[in-house]
């Protein structure tokens, strides 16, 4: 499904009143490539798009962060993508995953929302929910702390 106008002027909103320096989206047939101020653009400061029809490679910046293990053992779940956090699937329903709960790589923890689009998230790693950081309905930016995990003994 390819991005109308409208979608990138929310997309552009959201970074505008977010503290995200630099967004990649791509989607089949459409990328998306936002950075803000420090480039080769108008003023510094504003965000410069660039879009283009064919799908641009994939540069590390814009590859999905993986846990990372903190000092205290604990792995931390980063927000993949820029969006609105859900701990549940829809209103009323139980969270994913709470603390306590042990998840493998592929369980899912959380959807977060992009575009009126819902993204599930999956762990990445295997042992046992000791924090959720992020805090339901509120937006999250990438790379940001969703969830510590203490990985299973090996």
């Amino acid at each position: 499904m390819p991005l109308s106008d409208e979608d990138v002027r929310e997309i552009l909103r959201i970074i505008d009143e977010s503290d995200l320096a630099e967004l990649q989206i791509e989607t089949d047939g459409f990328s998306l490539h936002v950075v803000r101020g420090g480039g080769t653009g108008a003023g510094s400061g504003d965000a410069q798009p660039k879009a283009s029809p064919e799908p641009a490679p994939a540069d590390p910046p814009s590859a999905v962060p993986e846990p990372a293990a903190s000092g205290d053992g604990h792995t931390t779940i980063p927000a993949p993508m820029l969006g609105t956090f859900y701990r549940a699937e829809a209103p009323g329903k139980p969270p994913f995953v709470d603390v306590g709960d042990r998840v493998e790589p592929d369980t899912i923890v959380c959807i977060i929302e992009v575009m009126k689009m819902m993204n599930s998230v999956p762990a990445g790693v295997a042992g046992t929910v000791a924090e959720v950081i992020a805090e339901n309905a509120k937006l999250v930016e990438y790379g940001q702390p969703l969830f510590r995990i203490e990985p299973e003994s090996a």
